[in-house]
C-alpha cells in the first residue's frame, strides 16, 4: 500500500513541476509579445523594461523546470533542488509579467513546492556522471569564461564590446558557430584572440554535446529496443534473474512482481524483450543467457536465486550450467518441459526442477478418479478465493 501512495505521490509532484513549468513558458512568451496593459497592485510602480525581463527569464526557467521535471521522472536529487529553488523564481516572474497567469502560477508553484516537500526521499538517486562527462563539462565552462574575460578585456580593441554583458554575447555566439558579425575584432591582437576564442569554444561545445547527449540518446534507443542500460543494472542488488523467455515466463513475472522482488530476464529474444519491457515494464538484459558475459553483467555473483523455464530443456542446461559456475551458492529454480529431463537438470547444477507438465497431469488424474479436489488445490496454489 505505501509503495502504491509513493508513486501516486511522486507521479502528482512530477505532474505539478510540469505544469508549472509549461504555464511559465506561455506566460513568459505572452509577457514578451503582449505587455500587458494593467498589472497587479504589488508590481504596478515597476518600469516595463523590467516586465520584458521577467518574460524572457520566465521562458526560459520555465525550460530549465522542464529539464528538471524529466530528471524528476528518474527520481534525481539534483532535479529536486533544481525544481525548489526556481519555482518560487517563476512564481515571482509570472507575477511581473502576467496579470491573468502570474496568481495562477504562483498557486500552482506553491502547490508543487508542497508536493516536492512532501515526496523528498523519492527523489534520492545521485547524478551519475563519469569523469569524462565531468570534464567535458568543465572545457565548456572553462572555454565560455576565457572568452568571456578576453573579450571583456579587450573591449576596446572589438567593435561591440562595452559591458560584460556584450562580451558574454560574443562568448556564446562564437561557441554556437552562429557568427552574427555584429561583434568584430579591429586588432591583430583581437584577431588572434577571436581565432583562439572560436577554436576552443567549438571544440569544447562539440565535446561536450557528444559526451553530455549521446549516453541520453543510447539510453532511449536501449528502452525502445526493450535492453537494460549500465545504470539500470548498477541499482540490482538482492534480486532474481529469470533466464530466457517460454510460456512461464509471464506468470513466474507476475509472481515476482506480486511479491515485490527485484528481478530482471535475460533473453535473447528481442521481440518478447521489446514486448516485456513496453507493456509490462520489466528489466530485460536482451542477451544469451547461457553466456558468461551476460551473467556477468545481470550480477549473477550476488544475485538472490536463478530461474530458469522456457519450452527448451536443453538451453536452459546451458543457462543453467553457466549460471552456477559463476556462483556456486546461488539457488537455482528450474522448470522442465518433458518428465524425462528433471534429473538432467538437477545434475547440470538446479538445487530444484518442477515439471508443470507433470504436476498438472497428476492433479487431472487424480480429479478424474475422484481423488483428491485437483481444483482446489489449484485455487489455492493461485491463491483464488
Amino acid at each position: 500500500m505505501d509503495g502504491w501512495r509513493d508513486r501516486i505521490g511522486g507521479r502528482i509532484a512530477v505532474a505539478l513541476v510540469t505544469l508549472a513549468a509549461l504555464l511559465s513558458v506561455v506566460a513568459g512568451i505572452g509577457g514578451i509579445v503582449t505587455r500587458p496593459t494593467r498589472r497587479l497592485s504589488l508590481v504596478a510602480a515597476l518600469p516595463d523594461e523590467v516586465v520584458v525581463l521577467a518574460g524572457f527569464t520566465g521562458a526560459i526557467t520555465g525550460f530549465v523546470l522542464l529539464v528538471a521535471a524529466y530528471g524528476l521522472r528518474r527520481g534525481l536529487r539534483a532535479a529536486w533542488i533544481v525544481a525548489v529553488v526556481l519555482l518560487p523564481l517563476t512564481a515571482i516572474q509570472g507575477l511581473v509579467g502576467s496579470t491573468v497567469a502570474g496568481p495562477v502560477l504562483l498557486a500552482l508553484s506553491l502547490v508543487a513546492l508542497l508536493a516536492l516537500a512532501l515526496n523528498r526521499r523519492l527523489f534520492a538517486t545521485e547524478l551519475d556522471l563519469s569523469p569524462t562527462q565531468w570534464a567535458s563539462l568543465a572545457a565548456l565552462i572553462g572555454s565560455l569564461g576565457y572568452s568571456t574575460a578576453g573579450a571583456f578585456a579587450l573591449d576596446d580593441q572589438f567593435n561591440g564590446v562595452s559591458t560584460i554583458t556584450d562580451a558574454v554575447y560574443f562568448s556564446v555566439v562564437t561557441a554556437s558557430t552562429v557568427g552574427y558579425g555584429d561583434v568584430t575584432p579591429t586588432t591583430s591582437l583581437a584577431k588572434w584572440f577571436a581565432m583562439s576564442a572560436l577554436v576552443l569554444n567549438v571544440a569544447a561545445f562539440a565535446i561536450a554535446l557528444g559526451v553530455l547527449i549521446t549516453p541520453a540518446i543510447e539510453a532511449r534507443l536501449t528502452n525502445a529496443l526493450g535492453r537494460m542500460t549500465d545504470t539500470d543494472i548498477d541499482l540490482l542488488t538482492d534480486h532474481v534473474i529469470v533466464l530466457g523467455y517460454g510460456e512461464l515466463t509471464e506468470p513466474i513475472v507476475d509472481e515476482l512482481t506480486a511479491a515485490d522482488v527485484e528481478f530482471l530476464v535475460v533473453t535473447p529474444d528481442e521481440p518478447a524483450a521489446r514486448m516485456l519491457h513496453e507493456e509490462e515494464g520489466v528489466r530485460v538484459l536482451t542477451a544469451d543467457p547461457s553466456d558468461e558475459e551476460p551473467l556477468e553483467r545481470a550480477k549473477v555473483a550476488s544475485a538472490r536465486a536463478v530461474v530458469a523455464a522456457t519450452n527448451n530443456d536443453a538451453q536452459d542446461a546451458l543457462a543453467i550450467l553457466t549460471a552456477r559456475q559463476l556462483n556456486p551458492d546461488v539457488t537455482i529454480v528450474a522448470g522442465a518441459t518433458g518428465r524425462e529431463n528433471v534429473n538432467k537438470l538437477k545434475r547440470a547444477g538446479a538445487d530444484t526442477v518442477i515439471s508443470p507438465a507433470t504436476i498438472g497431469g497428476h492433479l487431472l488424474v487424480s480429479s478424474a478418479l475422484g481423488g483428491e479436489d485437483s481444483e482446489a488445490v489449484a485455487r489455492q496454489l493461485l491463491d483464488e478465493e
